[in-house]
């Protein structure tokens, strides 16, 4: 028993020793992209030039956020990003679970099958492809004939007289971003919530429909009830991306005439950081989205603890 348990031993270890390397690229990889360049916070307290590097720039404390607060574009930015931002976090919860509630009622498996693959597969579509299709999709065209899809049916049954710029016009960019944002994602997310109700309990559906209970009723004591630790997992998760309205999605679809109601924070980055050189202004942007998003996380976990009993750790 001896020579056996030992061998054994030595198996576990040349295992884990295994697994530790395969954790190695990864572990590399976070190193390099995710926490090496934390030491460029510093730039958000110094007048940074770089000729000048981090230690022979001048260090100017918290002067980049007081100036920060100041710029025309910096409020604007802040209040698109939550106006888009929020848009997307909840209806990227609704759609998705009342989707994955109905296609769950489906019986026949290919029909099934055939919805969710249809349904997936823009999320694995770029947003530089896709943006590509909107743009061609939406397009108000120069004559009524020559109007995109979307323009064109609305027009067919009545519902608009004109063509709509839904890409250029102020009043309808934010809307466009949220709605085309949710039909990118719920057919992915739907597969999380179809994941998440092969684990409620048939019998309790048994139960309930000898206590007479209808679809209906089970649906809202058995199912949300059985998949409310996913929901507040997910929930946990896009909250502390309420300050990130998609940057490859805006920075494909919007232009100078809309950026009244379609410039957000990461955008505002770009051109403050990469346009117009302001690289300390850019880094107190950054400074200033992750601390908040960090806060939001954590009471989201907090009251997911609270009220929903879901815990990580």
């Amino acid at each position: 028993m001896t020579g056996k348990t030992a061998v054994r031993k030595k198996r576990t270890g040349q295992n884990r020793m295994i697994f530790h390397a395969m954790l190695f690229l990864p572990c590399l990889f976070l190193l390099i992209f995710n926490y090496l360049p934390i030491a460029g916070i510093v730039m958000a307290f110094q007048d940074f030039h770089p000729g000048l590097g981090f230690l022979g720039s001048k260090w100017v404390g918290m002067e980049n956020f007081h100036t920060l607060c100041l710029l025309p574009d910096t409020w604007p930015a802040i209040r698109n990003t939550l106006i888009i931002a929020v848009g997307k976090i909840i209806g990227n919860l609704v759609i998705p679970v009342a989707f994955a509630l109905m296609l769950n009622e489906v019986r026949r498996k290919s029909f099934k099958r055939t919805v969710q693959t249809i349904t997936y597969l823009p999320y694995f579509l770029s947003w530089v492809v896709l943006s590509g299709i909107l743009i061609n999709f939406l397009s108000p065209g120069s004559t009524a004939d020559a109007c995109g899809l979307f323009n064109t049916i609305l027009m067919k049954t009545g519902l608009i007289k004109e063509p709509v710029y839904f890409l250029g016009t102020k009043s309808t960019f934010r809307g466009t971003m949220i709605v085309s944002d949710i039909w990118k994602n719920f057919g992915f997310n739907t597969i999380v919530y179809l994941a998440a109700l092969t684990g409620v309990d048939p019998g309790l559906y048994e139960a309930a429909a000898v206590d007479g209970a209808g679809r209906l009723r089970q649906t809202f004591h058995i199912t949300l009830p059985g998949i409310a630790p996913f929901i507040a997992l997910m929930t946990i998760l896009s909250i502390g991306n309420v300050l990130s309205a998609g940057f490859d999605q805006i920075f494909n679809l919007y232009s100078p005439a809309v950026y009244e109601t379609g410039d957000i924070i990461d955008t505002l980055v770009y051109r403050l950081g990469l346009i117009n050189q302001q690289y300390s202004l850019s880094a107190a942007v950054g400074v200033f989205k992750s601390a908040v998003s960090m806060i939001l996380i954590v009471s989201g976990y907090k009251l997911a603890d609270k009220y929903a009993g879901y815990r990580v750790f």
